[in-house]
């Protein structure tokens, strides 16, 4: 993902209403953390698989480490650098 395809993707977090973090990696995937109530992290996993940002390309996706949490980690979406 280019730099402005990681900013679609934090702008769609914010829209659904979801926090957490995302950045891309050295081998030219994407990782990151996902918050929220369960509708709103289900609406962003299937934003990531079928939709992505303009121009982007999803080959595949993997959730991973999924699980209930008591309260938020996170106050927002960010990109990490």
């Amino acid at each position: 993902m280019t730099a402005l395809q990681i900013e679609y993707t934090e702008g769609e977090a914010k829209k659904i209403g979801v926090v957490g973090w995302v950045k891309n990696t050295s081998s030219g995937t994407v990782t990151g953390q996902v918050q929220g109530p369960e509708e709103k992290v289900d609406s962003m996993k299937s934003w990531l698989s079928k939709i992505g940002s303009p121009s982007s390309r999803i080959d595949r996706t993997n959730f991973s480490n999924e699980k209930t949490i008591s309260k938020l980690e996170y106050s927002n979406f960010s990109i990490r650098y």
